[in-house]
């Protein structure tokens, strides 16, 4: 009989279920092509040159072209003005081959992200962080028109795993705006049992060793230990962190917000960093952007 030191969790490979949805979409994308003769459009606006964002935006562009939708491209420089960047979205809202707007965050100082975001239209609004998209979001019987991406690519992950969802006790760590409060929000309408875990929270990891399911979106690198896991749990790990390794090429390696190594021993499901949520986000923007586009194509 195996000792539980050979335990390993099932890896819940998060490229592999991303190129799944990303042919699904292909194919939707074809026969909206057919039928209508129109294709789906994504505008992503990104302001000034910070290296993540380009190469997030880069991402974004070259797969809306593996999968035959349209690009807008506006690429604004750091010193622009506010009101040019409003101006722009307003552009995109009235132009009807645009079935998604996307501005990837986070902006220059001079800008306010929240002026900014709630010029986007809720119909357009493929990131899903209109102030109206998150409301109904946390409403009960209410369903956004888009979730946004991050979220709703965890709860994919889930689904398509075969992990149940309702009735299980769910912790999130960490509440920002973009993934740990709409991910609770997601979660709390699958009927799970939901608690959130934040800088403030005291003891976390006796909450966090309760939970069927973990939803790591600290910030913080490999703060989760294997000791804080239930054995079985679903472990997804939204962390992406930057930690010095000179054996590398690039002097760094991106590890999670939990330590795989020791929570592979105990899980009963985890994600990889990278490999595992990231992908998923990009193929949940093209999800959104489709679904936007069907509404307006199929009217």
């Amino acid at each position: 009989m195996a000792s539980p030191s050979d335990h390993k969790a099932t890896i819940i490979d998060g490229k592999a279920i991303a190129q799944t949805i990303r042919s699904e979409i292909a194919s939707e994308v074809q026969r909206l092509s057919e039928k209508y003769g129109k294709v789906p459009g994504l505008a992503v606006v990104i302001v000034g040159n910070r290296k993540d964002s380009q190469s997030y935006v880069n991402m974004k562009r070259k797969s809306c072209a593996e999968l035959c939708i349209k690009s807008f491209d506006i690429d604004l420089p750091e010193d622009v003005a506010e009101a040019e960047v409003i101006s722009k979205v307003h552009e995109l809202n009235a132009n009807p081959d645009v079935h998604g707007i996307l501005v990837q965050l986070p902006l220059p100082k001079h800008i306010s992200e929240e002026k900014v975001l709630c010029e986007i239209s809720l119909e357009k609004d493929v990131d899903g962080f209109h102030p109206l998209n998150i409301g109904k979001l946390a409403m009960k019987g209410r369903q956004p028109l888009f979730n946004p991406c991050t979220p709703r690519g965890c709860i994919e992950l889930l689904v398509r795993s075969g992990i149940s969802i309702k009735g299980k006790k769910a912790v999130v760590v960490g509440r920002s705006n973009i993934v740990g409060l709409p991910v609770s929000l997601l979660l709390l309408k699958e009927d799970a049992t939901v608690t959130v875990v934040h800088s403030r929270t005291k003891e976390p990891e006796k909450i966090i060793r309760e939970a069927d399911i973990i939803i790591a979106a600290a910030g913080q690198a490999m703060m989760i230990k294997g000791s804080w896991i239930k054995p079985g749990a679903a472990v997804i790990d939204v962390g992406t962190n930057a930690v010095d390794d000179p054996t590398r090429k690039s002097g760094y390696r991106l590890v999670g917000d939990v330590d795989f190594q020791e929570a592979c021993k105990v899980a009963g499901w985890i994600t990889p960093v990278p490999g595992g949520v990231g992908p998923m986000t990009v193929a949940m923007l093209l999800k959104n952007t489709l679904d936007g586009a069907k509404r307006v194509i199929e009217k």
